[in-house]
């Protein structure tokens, strides 16, 4: 291939440097565009725009490949801990035993929340939904850290991370204790990272909590397979909100905002729904004749996805993950039966296999974390906080850059043209 490519516009021919990655497409560096043409690209939603250059996270989605620093997300999510993974993103190679326990303890050291906050929360009112609490929360820690908030800092920076991750379950566990009425729970750190948050989220004052140890490695493996997913929508958010110099926990508190919406953060809650609208197994043709109805508005959802054109590496691992959880807490429900043979009869139906509309990760998650005792409303705010070790690592990388320039898209303007302002009296 060559090393350039050439664009002809009206009155001239120019050439762009082709850059190539470690793994996956080429990209054509168009930076010079406006300079040498004066035209722009336009690229609606950037479905073929590469807005950064990153070494997180590669997603082949023809393929189905999925890799955090070069490690398959299925050996991660299998041979891993939610803190491993962590400290890889963050750091960019898998810790030694030793590296893990300095991680982790640090980890441990920051769970704590300002004792001022817990008024915050007092706040909101009683039935606010999680996500619009966790916005608030974490955007309000700029106020309490300011010891954390200079980006020119890299030890500041570091620490922002390591506070960020650490408080976040926390953050959601208080959330979710407060819409049901039930006294908070400090943290109690000689307890795993997800172990810690069961309690905080399902323990009370008065008795003791046993952590169920199935239940405990299949959430760690739903926050490992959420963790990052390269530049998706609150990813991009996040880059943004940090390319103008905001500090670290107001960029947070953006992608968490951006990530509420239904589109993003809330497919598994959507995809649970679904399979409680289906009800039995039986039903399930009608539905699966509903969604191939063009006229019908029904659709499958975790069902394709915006990236996967194969089916979704993280779908594996929580197929097999949903199947141990019920086992452990014994739990018959209708519900796993439809979802495990409307994906069985989906792949096995031409409509879906040619449009490539494979299960994604959410299609089973919302499942997983109903068995456990999550209301629905929790769901979005989980992926929050799985995706906010993603979301600090890449905000690491990007103020880190030194090319990196304020985010600034351009736009295809269609407004009318200039115009005089005509007086209120004469129009």
């Amino acid at each position: 291939m060559s090393d350039t490519a050439k664009l002809q516009v009206p009155g001239k021919d120019v050439e762009y440097s082709i850059l190539t990655g470690s793994t996956g497409p080429d990209v054509v560096d168009i930076r010079k565009l406006y300079a040498q043409t004066g035209m722009f690209t336009y690229d609606p939603g950037f479905t073929s725009t590469a807005s950064c250059e990153s070494g997180l996270t590669f997603i082949d989605g023809d393929e189905g490949v999925l890799l955090h620093r070069g490690y398959p997300i299925g050996q991660l999510a299998e041979e891993s801990s939610f803190m491993e993974v962590s400290y890889l993103l963050l750091n960019g190679e898998l810790p030694n035993q030793g590296e893990l326990n300095k991680f982790t303890h640090t980890i441990s050291r920051h769970t704590m929340l300002h004792e001022q906050l817990a008024t915050f929360y007092r706040g909101f009112r009683r039935d606010a939904h999680p996500m619009a609490i966790m916005c608030g929360v974490v955007g309000a820690l700029s106020a309490f850290y300011h010891d954390s908030t200079d980006i020119t800092d890299p030890t500041q920076r570091m620490i922002a991370s390591h506070r960020l991750i650490a408080k976040m379950p926390t953050i959601a566990a208080m959330a979710y204790k407060y819409s049901v009425g039930q006294p908070f729970l400090y943290p109690q750190n000689d307890l795993s990272y997800t172990g810690n948050f069961l309690r905080m989220t399902f323990g009370v004052p008065a008795e003791p909590y046993e952590v169920n140890p199935v239940v405990e490695k299949a959430l760690d493996r739903i926050f490992i397979l959420h963790a990052d997913h390269e530049q998706n929508a609150s990813t991009s958010t996040v880059r943004l909100a940090g390319s103008s110099g905001a500090n670290p926990f107001a960029c947070i508190a953006a992608g968490i905002a951006c990530l509420w919406g239904p589109a993003h953060g809330g497919a598994n809650e959507a995809a649970l729904n679904m399979l409680h609208e289906i009800g039995r197994p039986e039903r399930i043709p009608e539905f699966i004749a509903r969604a191939k109805d063009k006229n019908d508005p029904f659709r499958l959802m975790g069902f394709g996805h915006r990236v996967y054109k194969n089916y979704d590496p993280r779908a594996t691992v929580m197929q097999k993950t949903v199947r141990e959880v019920f086992a452990a807490l014994n739990v018959s429900n209708p519900v796993f039966e439809v979802a495990l043979q409307l994906e069985e009869m989906a792949l096995k139906d031409d409509y879906f296999v040619e449009k490539k509309l494979f299960p994604n990760v959410d299609f089973y998650s919302g499942v997983i974390l109903s068995a456990i005792g999550f209301p629905t409303t929790m769901f979005t705010a989980l992926f929050a906080l799985a995706r906010t070790v993603g979301w600090v690592a890449q905000w690491n990388e990007m103020i880190s850059d030194p090319e990196q320039k304020i985010g600034r898209p351009r736009q295809l303007y269609t407004g009318p043209t200039e115009r005089d302002y005509v007086p209120i009296t004469s129009r």
